[in-house]
């Protein structure tokens, strides 16, 4: 009998060090993918923000074709209306962009163009090849500024500006959705469905 008895004692012994061994090797990878999932930062919740308008924003923009850039309502003479002197989409597009490097600029340094100033951006960008390369470069800047932030800077101020570092990232996504909202009626308009409104694919 103590054959038998020895025998099964070190099957349990076997069995429990292997299963101990299993276990040690998933907390390991638990571990490792716990460590790639780092916490939130002031930096990245901003720079998802600034993701998730660009992505909407920049689809409307590429979804108006080149011969409706100039579009406004205006146009369209809507009895009772008051569209007269509105920005055309292109407008609408350009003005976002410059808007977004006059906010973002401050914190990352850059200098502001003067061909920015008035908040049309450049009179020289007319296609919309043009024009949308200038909104996808302005968010481009708005993830490096999304960077530059912590928690001990976002209260203050940038240099020559009487707003914390925080406020500017953040309103430049609030302005960014507001002009977002009104390309998405200019392209309702001409019979567009925005591509942030239709159906998802199954």
């Amino acid at each position: 009998m103590k054959p038998i008895r020895i025998s099964l004692l070190l099957a349990l012994l076997i069995f429990a060090a292997t299963a101990l061994g299993e276990g040690s090797k998933g907390s390991a990878a638990a571990g490792a993918a716990q460590a790639q999932q780092l916490p939130p930062t002031i930096a990245s919740s901003v720079d998802r923000e600034i993701s998730a308008i660009e992505k909407e924003i920049v689809e409307a923009a590429q979804t108006m074709p080149q011969d409706q850039f100039d579009f406004s309502p205006e146009g369209l003479k809507i009895p009772g209306s008051e569209y007269k002197g509105v920005r055309t989409f292109a407008l609408q597009v350009k003005h976002v962009a410059a808007s977004n490097y006059a906010l973002w600029s401050p914190l990352t340094g850059d200098k502001f163009p003067e061909n920015y100033l008035g908040g049309n951006g450049p009179e020289d960008l007319k296609t919309k090849a043009e024009i949308v390369g200038f909104l996808q470069s302005s968010f481009a800047l708005g993830h490096r500024a999304a960077a530059t932030l912590t928690t001990e800077n976002m209260l203050r101020n940038p240099e020559h500006s009487k707003l914390s570092r925080l406020h500017l990232a953040t309103f430049a996504v609030a302005h960014a959705f507001d002009h977002y909202g009104q390309m998405v009626e200019y392209l309702r308009l001409n019979g567009i469905v925005p591509p942030a409104s239709r159906p998802k694919p199954d």
